[in-house]
């Protein structure tokens, strides 16, 4: 696997000091060491819609009812892919990962990392059966994959699908996957921060992402994150790393959540793709951070960068022309402020981009902008997301 140094959030222009780490996705596996894992109990602790029979699981009671439902994705890769950023070996040979089944009729759930480039998948299953996979949808915006077995004759164990909105710091999670090759590894750890913001493989950002401390590692791709009632409240796809050459988990990984996957799974299943909407900015959150630079306001996006020729641009939205520094963090000045959205208060990228997602392709919405001190109204038809970022992260 090859580490890259990323910045897992937009507005990291404004980050305050930045520790250098990497972020790579989990999607490498490999060996055939057994190991013998050692469960850390959740007996007692539970989230708060977890019914009667819930209460009280320990974390070996949602590992045996979970993990036949957890399988293990191995992808053929074309030869004639080019090396990916996000540790796929996309120069052929085979990238491995996890996934998990979510219905009766062999649909199974994992991370488009992991079948990225990839000519075939099969799909190895808890009684050591290996089947073939069809991709039957990818969302490369969202690190989000469908795949399609054959059910006749599997024994198929959906996980349950919970609501990641429900979750909150400090809450037990289990994570069950395949890291380095070892199948159906179960780790243990808590809900470390919630509304982080990772980078997809197509270079846009991911919204709403849980960060958990739970050790998932190369191999865990597309694997899930339970809660404490054994429901899956997100997709595990990242971690960072010390950034030192070191593809280990250091304690910080992320998880898609859930919602977004349930939000898209019927538009998956139904033409294979995910279309989104698209305003064609980067921006910076204004925050306390920027005090110093007398922007006249105290909450709303700094734009940073329009994309020429996208939807922004022939509204008339204005990005920054100076560049200058901030906590040691370049950012641009002098663009707009995009403070409303259909008369929405604005406070953040992650809120503009949640804003965005409501949309479609061709829907007209309505900012408010400050420019040069003087407020002002736009209109701006959303255009349709490009499979991949024209430049550095943007929002959608």
């Amino acid at each position: 696997m090859r580490t890259v140094l990323r910045s897992p959030f937009v507005a990291a222009l404004i980050g305050g000091a930045v520790v250098a780490v990497a972020l790579v996705v989990l999607d490498v596996g490999g060996g055939t060491t057994t190991t013998v894992v050692q469960q850390a109990p959740v007996g007692g602790v539970t989230t708060r819609e977890a019914s009667s029979s819930d209460r009280g699981l320990t974390a070996h009671d949602i590992y045996t009812r979970a993990a036949p439902g957890v399988v293990y994705v191995r992808s053929v890769l074309g030869s004639s892919q080019s090396s990916s950023p996000f540790g796929t070996d996309q120069g052929g040979g085979a990238a491995t990962g996890t996934g998990f089944v979510i219905d009766g009729e062999g649909h199974i759930l994992t991370n488009y990392h992991v079948v990225e480039g990839a000519t075939s998948v099969s799909v190895g299953f808890d009684d050591q059966r290996i089947v073939p996979a069809k991709v039957l949808g990818t969302d490369p915006t969202n690190d989000l994959a469908l795949l399609d077995v054959d059910p006749g004759g599997l024994k198929l164990v959906p996980l349950q699908l919970g609501d990641s909105r429900t979750a909150e710091v400090g809450d037990p999670v289990l994570a069950i996957g395949n890291p380095f090759g070892l199948d159906r590894t179960l780790t243990t750890g808590v809900v470390s921060a919630l509304q982080r913001q990772i980078t997809a493989p197509n270079g846009f950002a991911i919204q709403h992402v849980i960060q958990t401390d739970a050790p998932i590692n190369p191999g865990n791709s597309g694997g899930p994150l339970l809660d404490a009632a054994g429901r899956v409240i997100g997709i595990n796809s990242q971690i960072v790393t010390g950034g030192s050459g070191s593809n280990g988990n250091v304690g910080i990984g992320f998880a898609v959540p859930i919602d977004t996957a349930k939000k898209l799974l019927p538009e998956l299943k139904r033409s294979g793709s995910v279309v989104h909407a698209y305003l064609g900015i980067t921006g910076a959150t204004i925050d306390g951070s920027l005090a110093d630079l007398q922007l006249k306001v105290s909450r709303g996006v700094l734009v940073q960068t329009v994309e020429s020729g996208g939807p922004a641009d022939k509204a008339g939205l204005h990005g920054g022309t100076i560049d200058s520094q901030v906590n040691g963090e370049q950012i641009m000045l002098g663009g707009d402020v995009i403070q409303s959205f259909e008369g929405q208060t604005v406070g953040s990228m992650s809120d503009l981009s949640g804003d965005i997602a409501k949309h479609r392709p061709g829907d007209r919405v309505h900012l408010a902008i400050l420019r040069g001190g003087a407020s002002r109204q736009l209109a701006v038809t959303l255009g349709t997301a490009p499979r991949q970022a024209p430049g550095s992260t943007q929002t959608p």
